[in-house]
């Protein structure tokens, strides 16, 4: 029974970080002039490289019509382009431009700096207990079908084996 209350105290205690921290990352991100959408779809391809439009949504978990209304919003700031998918006619190819590629670096380098400053107020000690939990945490996740799901297959296995990805 006890196992079931730590377990269940966990859960919340990880979804009340997750929720917060997403929460104060949006807040930051608004100061590179993105939207919560386009920061997500941004360090996606800074991550990733160019993507079709379809698999860019799949890894984000957004619908289509989000990531389309979100990456002509993005072309039109000069971030991205959209072409057609050599590879397949029917779909269409989103790339960073350099000035997105720029953006990426300053949306990183913002919430990095963020993330940085959080972890500031916490003592040596505290910042290796964190660290430490959160690679353990991320072990887990890249082990997990559920949260592998919005991954291609090819990038399950280069996520699972690199542990700076």
């Amino acid at each position: 029974m006890a196992h079931t209350d730590t377990a269940g105290t966990a859960g919340s205690l990880l979804r009340e970080v997750a929720r917060m921290y997403t929460r104060a990352q949006r807040v930051v991100a608004d100061c590179c002039r993105t939207t919560s959408t386009q920061c997500h779809l941004l360090t996606e391809l800074g991550r990733s490289g160019p993507l079709p439009l379809s698999e860019l949504g799949t890894r984000v978990s957004l619908e289509k019509s989000w990531v389309s209304r979100a990456v002509e919003a993005m072309a039109a700031r000069g971030l991205v382009t959209k072409e057609p998918n050599p590879l397949d006619a029917r779909s269409w190819l989103v790339t960073l431009t350099a000035e997105g590629e720029r953006t990426v670096r300053e949306l990183n380098r913002t919430l990095d700096d963020h993330a940085a400053a959080l972890l500031a107020s916490l003592s040596a000690r505290e910042r290796d207990a964190v660290e430490n939990s959160l690679l353990t945490l991320l072990k887990a996740l890249r082990e997990d079908t559920a949260a592998m799901c919005c991954l291609a297959p090819d990038a399950q296995g280069a996520k699972a084996h690199n542990p700076a990805t």
